[in-house]
């Protein structure tokens, strides 16, 4: 696991520790030193600890014109043991509504595992999205399934045309015109 990076390829356009709207400006990262690990698997620095002890992130671009952002995924989401979307919505999602970020690209191909729990923070970060949403890309089939089965997929756009998606060939302004459209299209059948 420890070989696993976050996507880097738009670091020249977006780095979040540098911006100063970002919950993670001013972060120090080490390539050297590896210190988080998910359960006993060390994992590549470079990703960003939210109090989970499962899941953490990489915020990999915010456009705060067009009001969207783009978070990669790595690890365990638990919300059944450890309350995963609480530590996310509280420490990373709720300092970007604040700053009128409303729509939300998650890229979950590194999400192993999901276990859930109740629906109050995703209801929450719908209802604080007013026009905004939430679409998961490149989700696992046992992730997805067990997302739809807790019909946490009522929040998150997941699955179907959101699978196999090639997001890493757009650059983030492309992806998220791409996304919104799919997510419209979705919305008039």
């Amino acid at each position: 696991m420890h070989e696993i990076e976050p996507y880097y390829n738009w670091r020249s356009i977006y780095i979040a520790s540098e911006d100063p709207n970002s919950p993670f400006y001013g972060q120090q990262y080490s390539e050297f030193e590896f210190s988080n690990a998910i359960y006993d698997y060390f994992i590549h620095p470079q990703w960003d600890k939210f109090d989970s002890n499962t899941l953490y992130l990489k915020i990999l671009y915010v456009n705060y014109d067009l009001h969207y952002c783009v978070i990669e995924l790595l690890g365990e989401w638990n919300d059944a043991l450890y309350n995963d979307i609480m530590h996310l919505y509280r420490n990373a999602i709720e300092s970007l509504l604040e700053h009128d970020i409303i729509h939300f690209i998650l890229i979950g191909e590194n999400v192993l595992n999901f276990h859930s729990d109740t629906s109050d923070y995703y209801e929450e970060w719908v209802d604080n999205t007013g026009a905004g949403w939430i679409v998961g890309l490149n989700f696992r089939e046992h992730v997805i399934k067990e997302i739809t089965d807790a019909n946490l997929d009522y929040y998150i756009g997941i699955g179907g045309k959101f699978d196999d998606f090639p997001w890493r060939s757009m650059l983030p302004d492309q992806l998220f015109r791409k996304v919104d459209a799919m997510i419209t299209k979705r919305l008039e059948i």
